[in-house]
């Protein structure tokens, strides 16, 4: 979900990146492109690139000079076939051996006994720990077809992607998708998180962390191109007002005047700290719940030493949407209907924290929209969109050496690269006192001056401060199978 537009390339899905409008150079926005086997490959055109990503004389995106008409192509045929095939497996359950398979198929564009005939120049599709991946898409509840029909019944919207990460991100024309494409070292390292990570989801499907549903590899131009399929948590369907990337760091984490001129910038910590300093109101069980979501999965993370994660935090802000002309129904449909729902379980944000927060209280709305609701200091009305991003970083010895350079010139505790144990508890204190805060019990909204009552909000009775303590306080966290 570190996100793009942020400068890192970590999954999970820079989420940032998602809420944007779908590039124009997609196949899906109505522009006719030159079929992939007239462009295939970009090297001999002008490319403006970032990192891989990269924009033809023609103005379609590339990626690793393979035209993304071609690559979507690709990722939908081997997706059908490998789902097709894994249907002929026996159910049984996940060995340890599952987690390590590689299962490769070649896509001659002539056809063969096993593969269709196709535009695209010749590749081979690679699928990675497939009976592991096929568990994962049961746990949540996305049987063969649904995920069949999302992925390939419609052509992959591409999101615009204009960070430095230079990965191409598509979305399902359903929204409920996310596919990313990833670096060597990201998909490696997935690879040795997936039996912790499949213990965990085992005790624990209800999680703010990144859901991934496949890892895949194309093999197009003698290059390789990784991608990954995971959930999407910003419906394009709801629009999003203002959206952070929070790491609970200040060093360096405002937006740069380049972010913040796009129309719907990624604002970090500072900017949060600035724009909303009162924090955001969730109702005490929501908050609870949040709260405990958010101890559970970094407990998970600090297990792996994976740091410098985020939480991407976007905001619908439903008074200001009524308020908006009806112009912007053509966009978005939020004030109108309610999105399909997503087939997939725990794949929204309310659904992701824990079940203990009853959907009512002072925070009732008549339509959540998979958000979670709540308030801001003036009581206008929210929903909360959020999940973890940028875990496939691991405290490598760069991460060591980037955190011993930043220390000689700005105080270590601020460095947003800490030890794993260090940037833990950081977060999940910034998260729980800083960003997220309980409301008092039954408040009049249109009498409150938060600013002239922060203090008597901050007061905590002996109860909260007993839970908060174990909220700040990270225990050292107990081997995956057991419970977090």
């Amino acid at each position: 979900m570190a996100s793009a537009s942020s400068g890192s390339s970590a999954v999970g899905f820079s989420f940032a990146d998602s809420g944007v409008p779908p590039c124009t150079s997609s196949s899906a926005s109505g522009i006719k492109r030159p079929m992939a086997s007239e462009v295939p490959y970009a090297s001999s055109m002008s490319m403006k690139k970032i990192g891989h990503r990269g924009v033809d004389s023609s103005g379609e995106t590339t990626y690793k000079k393979t035209t993304s008409s071609a690559l979507k192509g690709a990722i939908q045929l081997g997706i059908t076939h490998t789902v097709g095939s894994l249907s002929t497996k026996p159910e049984r359950d996940v060995l340890m051996q599952d987690f390590y398979v590689v299962e490769s198929i070649f896509f001659p564009s002539e056809g063969s006994n096993l593969t269709p005939a196709h535009h695209y120049n010749d590749f081979r599709f690679k699928t990675y720990a497939p009976v592991a991946f096929r568990y994962f898409r049961e746990l949540f509840g996305i049987r063969p077809d649904d995920y069949l029909y999302s992925l390939c019944n419609e052509p992959l919207i591409e999101l615009c992607n204009s960070g430095a990460s230079g990965s191409l991100f598509y979305v399902s024309s359903d929204d409920e998708f996310i596919i990313k494409t990833v670096q060597h070292k990201e998909a490696e390292f997935l690879q040795k998180l997936l039996p912790g990570y499949y213990m965990n989801l085992n005790q624990n499907p209800r999680t703010l962390l990144p859901k991934f549903y496949g890892l895949y590899c194309v093999q197009a131009g003698g290059k390789n191109i990784r991608i990954v399929v995971m959930n999407n948590l910003l419906p394009r369907s709801v629009k999003m007002h203002i959206k952070y990337d929070l790491k609970g760091s200040t060093y360096k984490r405002r937006a740069s005047q380049k972010e913040r001129d796009k129309p719907l910038p990624t604002l970090k910590d500072l900017d949060f700290l600035q724009d909303i300093p009162d924090g955001l109101f969730l109702d005490a069980d929501m908050y609870n719940a949040l709260c405990k979501t958010l101890q559970r999965d970094c407990l998970v993370l600090q297990s792996f030493k994976i740091m410098d994660y985020s939480l991407l935090v976007s905001i619908h802000n439903i008074d200001h949407a009524q308020r908006e002309p009806l112009g912007n129904e053509a966009q978005y449909s939020t004030d109108t209907r309610r999105p399909a729902p997503q087939k997939a379980l725990y794949s929204t944000a309310m659904e992701s924290i824990q079940g203990e927060a009853r959907r009512g209280g002072t925070m009732e709305t008549d339509d959540h929209m998979g958000g979670i609701p709540a308030r801001n200091s003036k009581g206008e009305r929210l929903l909360l969109y959020i999940g973890i991003i940028d875990i496939l970083q691991s405290y490598r010895f760069v991460k060591k050496l980037e955190h011993s350079w930043k220390a000689l010139v700005h105080d270590g505790d601020t460095v947003s690269v800490h030890r794993p144990s260090f940037y833990a508890e950081r977060f999940q204190r910034f998260m729980c006192t800083t960003v997220f805060k309980k409301i008092p019990s039954q408040p009049s909204w249109k009498s409150m001056k938060f600013q002239s009552q922060s203090s008597s909000i901050e007061q905590k009775s002996s109860e909260d401060l007993e839970q908060d303590s174990t909220i700040s306080a990270i225990p050292r966290c107990q081997p995956l199978t057991q419970q977090c």
